[in-house]
C-alpha cells in the first residue's frame, strides 16, 4: 500500500480505476506558481515537494505526489478565481492548442523518482454563448484551465495528443512505470500495515 499526497478526487478515482491500493493524506508543501520558470519545471518541483513532505511523515512508505498544469504560450493556467477568469480562459484557449503537463514523484527507500508528461489538446473555435453557458454550469471552477476533459467540457475537443489521463489529472501509463523503476508495488503491501 502506498500514499497518494494530494486531495484531487480525480487523481482518487484514476488510480482506483487500475486497482492500486492506497491512502490519502494530502501534502502542505508550498507549490510554485507563475510564469517564472517553465510549466515543465515548475510541475516536477511541485510534485517532488509534495510527495516529500508527506514522505516525512511516513518514512516506511511509498508515495506519489503530483501536480498539473495548463499552459499555452508559456503561460501556466490554474483553477480559475471567478466566473469571467473562467471565461477568459476559454476564450484564450478556443480555435488553439494547449498543453497539460503533470509532473509525477514517487519518493521511496529515500529516493526520490521523478518524470513530467505533456499532452496536446485542441481546442475548437467556441461561441460567447458556449463558454457562457459551460460556466455557468459550475464545472471549471476547480479545473486547472476552468475544463473538464471527462465532463460536459468533452464536446470542445477537436483533438487530443498524448495521455488522455494526464489530462483528467493523472498520466497512469508514466505512473505505474515510474513506480516499476521505484521498486514500488502499487497493488500490494509492504509487509507492516499502513500506520497513519
Amino acid at each position: 500500500m502506498f500514499i497518494l499526497a494530494s486531495g484531487s478526487p480525480r487523481r482518487k478515482e484514476l488510480l482506483q480505476q487500475i486497482n492500486a491500493r492506497f491512502e490519502i493524506r494530502i501534502s502542505a508543501a508550498e507549490e510554485l506558481s507563475g510564469d517564472s520558470i517553465s510549466p515543465a519545471e515548475m510541475v516536477e518541483k511541485n510534485a517532488a515537494a509534495k510527495a516529500q513532505a508527506v514522505a516525512r511523515l511516513y518514512p516506511n512508505h511509498a508515495v506519489l505526489g503530483a501536480d498539473t498544469v495548463v499552459a499555452l504560450d508559456g503561460h501556466t493556467y490554474g483553477k480559475p478565481d471567478s466566473r469571467e477568469d473562467a471565461i477568459r480562459m476559454l476564450k484564450e484557449f478556443s480555435g488553439r492548442t494547449h498543453q497539460v503537463l503533470t509532473g509525477i514523484a514517487w519518493v521511496y527507500n529515500g529516493h526520490l523518482f521523478t518524470d513530467v508528461v505533456k499532452t496536446d489538446v485542441e481546442f475548437a473555435q467556441l461561441a460567447d454563448t458556449e463558454i457562457e453557458r459551460y460556466v455557468k454550469s459550475g464545472e471549471p471552477m476547480d479545473k486547472a484551465g476552468a475544463y473538464a476533459i471527462q465532463g460536459a467540457a468533452a464536446e470542445f475537443i477537436a483533438g487530443i495528443h498524448g495521455s488522455y489521463s494526464n489530462v483528467v489529472g493523472l498520466p497512469l501509463n508514466a505512473t505505474v512505470r515510474l513506480a516499476r523503476k521505484a521498486g514500488v508495488n502499487l497493488y500490494g503491501d509492504y509487509g507492516e500495515g499502513f500506520t497513519p
